[in-house]
């Protein structure tokens, strides 16, 4: 089976390359090697490859520039997956997407379903959602997978970025009125390759293709996830200056950015555990594992 794999130096590329080199042989690229925003580069490493799948985990993921770069975020996020698709339902291939939190609101109070309508509220959230929109219209089998907050040992994220403020300050204030549940990237990646195994085995015809939300079990604020996160890495012995007492709560008025955040970033994950028959551990078990790596 040959996979293509995008956007290889990213998060959840760098652990997709680990989970799937077992499966099939795999042509994982980069933005040198396959430029989303470029529609013939897309159309010619495909057509090259050959692959019986096409696993996207590559994005346009700087939430606030991109309310500066709407075209750029446009090619890559929101027309870059219906290319993948229609160039896989040429070749009988199948696409495994991911998407976001973003593409809703914010504004439920509850879990968001799948069935939940989408809603955005940034130039990433609907150039995300238009993705999803585009790859559903392609004519491939698909899944997108939903997930939100994801943190990995590789790359820049939120807990990377607490780390390094929590050595150089005395005390941090971190919002506290945004929940979610932090995934790492590890997990997607796991979870990503067990569904390749299943279609594997099963073949297309009798797969589950769809849309799924897909995040770590439980959930937290990105105030108590720094506690967390600065907590943890003091019991394993690192000195910061910062502590998880000395990080205090403010609102997301505190600390206005670009792009707007939402305030209710918990998604429903019982679709998925119910159609897959699979466990999502709780969000504290990915996040403590990235930390005894990167600490």
């Amino acid at each position: 089976m040959k996979i293509l794999l995008t956007g290889k130096n990213g998060q959840v590329g760098f652990e997709l390359q680990r989970t799937l080199a077992p499966l099939g042989d795999v042509h994982a690229v980069d933005v040198t090697e396959c430029d989303l925003a470029d529609e013939s580069a897309i159309r010619r490493v495909v057509q090259t490859i050959k692959p019986d799948v096409i696993v996207n985990p590559a994005a346009y993921t700087a939430v606030d520039k991109a309310e500066s770069e709407p075209e750029l975020a446009a090619s890559i996020n929101a027309r870059a997956p219906g290319i993948l698709g229609e160039e896989a339902a040429k070749l009988g291939a199948w696409v495994i997407h991911y998407s976001t939190d973003y593409v809703f609101d914010g504004a439920k109070q509850g879990h968001y379903t799948e069935n939940d309508p989408t809603n955005p509220q940034s130039v990433y959230g609907r150039t995300k959602r238009d993705g999803e929109l585009a790859l559903q219209q392609s004519g491939a089998p698909h899944l997108i997978l939903r997930t939100s907050w994801v943190v990995g040992a590789h790359g820049a994220n939120f807990a990377k970025t607490m780390l390094r403020l929590a050595a150089e300050r005395d005390s941090l204030n971190v919002v506290a009125d945004q929940y979610g549940a932090p995934t790492s990237a590890a997990l997607l990646a796991d979870i990503t390759a067990h569904l390749v195994r299943q279609c594997q085995r099963e073949g297309k015809q009798a797969f589950p293709f769809g849309t799924y939300h897909l995040v770590a079990g439980g959930e937290t604020n990105w105030c108590d996830y720094a506690r967390y996160v600065v907590g943890e890495a003091q019991k394993s012995g690192k000195t910061l200056k910062a502590s998880p007492q000395t990080i205090h709560p403010i609102s997301t008025a505190d600390y206005p950015l670009p792009a707007p955040r939402p305030a209710n970033s918990r998604l429903a994950t019982s679709h998925f555990k119910s159609t897959f028959g699979l466990v999502l551990p709780a969000w504290e078990d990915g996040v403590k594992h990235i930390l005894q790596q990167i600490i």
